[in-house]
């Protein structure tokens, strides 16, 4: 399970200590990213946009937080003067779920949204003077999910009706980043028409893909909103939200549980999963969805209060995956190794 953000402690001595707890540890995975990308603009690709934003509600509500999570949207749906809800967005005809909060960060928005600037994120050859906000810091033990929805076809996934992002050269930044040491594995789902053609080439280890639809199909919508005018999500998305809303943090469900979800009789096209033989690691029924759709806070407890730790020597550490330290100054929690100043 992986640590995620800062130590809650003003004290600075403690910090060789925790250096010290963290190298003997055997884990290698220590942080969660989440990169979501829609790539279509106009009205009628409402439902691209609501896909996008609901892969962001859930991982939001199972804990990942702003500042590891890379959203780019090419329209503003919320604020289209066509919305008869303004300044929100809704993924069910029901409108059971605002999925446009008030604290939604988008990182890339508009004309921001192009194949360059996606590649860019990812291999985080960004420009001089990038915030961190639209950086992908992430590292060699560092799980990464990234979600692309729009309009595809044979190889090929459009950006803004403008340009294309090419299945070969996705490949080639998924190969720069494992030389890079930029993730430990990554979880890749892509919801477009002939998805699995984007799947297929991937060739980099400990990478899983899933796309909504093998080569030569078309991924459908679920349903429409007649007062909104559109569809309001993909079949795939919908079926993938579906289930993450009975997960919860401390779920033991797995990438194996939510792959028996994707039945052709309810998206109705074929998902198409990329070589699993790549993710040398661990099979899909021993990968946690909070591997990559959570971000689990630990704790370390100590036998011995803050003040007393900078003068002794190694204490009692257990641990444990609740959000608080414990009780008084012994408790120490643990939300985010990578904030680290070390």
């Amino acid at each position: 399970t992986p640590f995620e953000a800062v130590v809650s402690t003003q004290s600075t001595g403690i910090l060789p200590l925790l250096l010290s707890l963290f190298s003997s540890s055997n884990a290698v995975h220590t942080n969660n990213w989440v990169v979501i990308a829609d790539a279509s603009r106009y009205w009628f690709n409402y439902r691209h946009a609501a896909n996008a934003l609901s892969i962001y509600y859930s991982v939001k509500r199972l804990g990942i937080p702003d500042s590891h999570i890379i959203l780019m949207l090419s329209d503003d749906m919320a604020c289209n003067p066509r919305n008869p809800t303004s300044a929100q967005v809704f993924n069910n005809r029901d409108r059971h779920v605002q999925i446009y909060p008030d604290d939604v960060e988008v990182d890339y928005r508009d004309s921001e949204v192009t194949v360059e600037n996606f590649f860019r994120v990812l291999t985080d050859r960004l420009p001089e003077g990038t915030p961190s906000s639209k950086r992908l810091l992430s590292d060699e033990n560092s799980n990464i999910l990234v979600y692309l929805t729009g309009h595809g076809g044979d190889g090929f996934l459009k950006f803004q009706d403008t340009e294309e992002m090419n299945a070969l050269e996705l490949s080639d930044v998924f190969q720069q980043m494992h030389e890079k040491k930029r993730y430990n594995e990554m979880f890749f789902m892509i919801d477009t028409c002939q998805a699995g053609s984007m799947v297929l080439p991937i060739k980099s280890p400990n990478i899983i893909g899933v796309g909504s639809s093998t080569v030569g199909q078309d991924s459908l919508s679920h349903h429409g909103d007649k007062e909104i005018g559109v569809y309001v999500i993909d079949r795939f998305t919908y079926y993938t939200l579906d289930f993450l809303e009975n997960v919860q943090p401390n779920s033991r469900a797995t990438l194996s549980d939510l792959f028996r979800v994707y039945t052709t009789a309810e998206i109705r096209s074929t998902p198409q999963y990329s070589n699993l033989n790549l993710f040398k690691t661990r099979k899909p029924g021993d990968v946690l969805i909070t591997d990559f759709f959570g971000s689990v806070r630990q704790t370390v407890l100590f036998d011995q209060s803050v003040d007393k730790l900078n003068n002794t020597a190694a204490p009692v550490k257990t641990e444990g995956s609740c959000s608080c330290g414990g009780g008084g100054e012994a408790g120490i929690v643990l939300e985010s190794v990578s904030q680290l100043p070390f």
